[in-house]
Formats: structure tokens, C-alpha cells, sequence
């Protein structure tokens, strides 16, 4: 399972909606559990699809102070992988059989590719939020020197003992 956090002006729901207009089409469908701060997704191939194999991946969407952490799960390639396998076979007795079997390959070659598209789907609503994967300023403290006290970025003087901050920026 792969996570990242995003912080900024960003809810589960805003992501959730952007994958089930992105996914919930075609030959994929997107099933919703929950709403709110935690929000569970399973994007999965339609079920009765006459071409390629199936797949499944789960999305978790939590919110948190000034963020939310997203977590994209392994992808189910069982099923992909066979299809592929008969994909193979069939054009090794018959090189013909591709255009039998072009729709399969089209929708298996979709499936392999659902986790990378979940990411930039993410990542596109992230920016569309002016959210990233970076802390934000207003979460971000210089420490003193001195005092070991934390201040605001913006600070040119230790908001405790009076010190002055270094003039460049080290996030603690």
C-alpha cells in the first residue's frame, strides 16, 4: 500500500469525486464506503465486460489537520495476468488471432496502467486545490538557536528569549 499525504485546502470528498468522475465509466465502476473525514474507495473492472481480465484496488481517503493522507492498495492482477497469458498463447499458434483479441488487450493494458492513473487523477485534483505533498508555511516553525523554542517562519527574533532567527528558512 502506497501513501501520501496531502496538505492544504483538500477534503476526502474533493478527491473521492474526482476518481468516481475519472473511473466510474467505461469498463471501470468506483464503489463509495463511507463520507466525511474518512472515505473508502474500491475501483474495480464492471462486472459481465466481455473483454480483459478483472481488477480491484482499494483507495483510502482520511482527513487530518490541514490535509488529508491518501492510501492507494495493490492493485488484483490475477485475473489481468491470465487474460494476458491467453492473449500470448493464441498468437503464438495463430498471429491472426489478434484481431480476435484486440478489445482484451486494449482493456488489460487499461488495467495494468488503473494505479499509476489513480495517482495522477490524485495529483491533478491536489493541484487544482493548491495542495501538495510539501508542508505548508503556516505548518512550518523555525527553532531557536538558543532556546530550542519554535517561532513562526516569518519571525526575525525568537518569540521566548528575544534571539534573532536565521535569516534563511530550515523547517523543523
Amino acid at each position: 500500500m502506497e501513501q501520501r499525504v496531502y496538505y492544504g485546502e483538500i477534503t476526502p470528498q474533493d478527491i473521492a469525486e474526482a476518481l468516481r468522475i475519472r473511473f466510474d465509466r467505461g469498463g471501470f465502476r468506483v464503489l463509495q464506503i463511507g463520507d466525511g473525514p474518512k472515505i473508502a474507495l474500491q475501483i474495480t473492472t464492471r462486472e459481465g465486460l466481455q473483454s480483459g481480465g478483472r481488477t480491484a484496488i482499494g483507495v483510502t481517503l482520511e482527513s487530518i489537520t490541514k490535509g488529508v493522507i491518501v492510501q492507494v492498495g495493490k492493485q488484483a492482477l490475477w485475473d489481468v495476468a491470465a487474460s494476458l497469458g491467453v492473449t500470448v498463447l493464441s498468437l503464438l499458434r495463430n498471429p491472426w488471432r489478434l484481431l480476435e483479441r484486440i478489445d482484451d488487450l486494449a482493456q488489460d493494458i487499461e488495467s495494468l496502467q488503473l494505479t499509476q492513473e489513480i495517482w495522477e487523477t490524485i495529483e491533478a485534483i491536489a493541484r487544482l486545490h493548491h495542495a501538495s505533498e510539501q508542508i505548508s508555511q503556516a505548518l512550518s516553525r523555525l527553532t531557536c538557536e538558543y532556546c530550542r523554542t519554535p517561532n513562526p517562519p516569518d519571525n526575525t527574533h525568537c518569540v521566548a528569549c528575544g534571539a534573532p532567527l536565521p535569516a534563511t528558512f530550515s523547517p523543523t
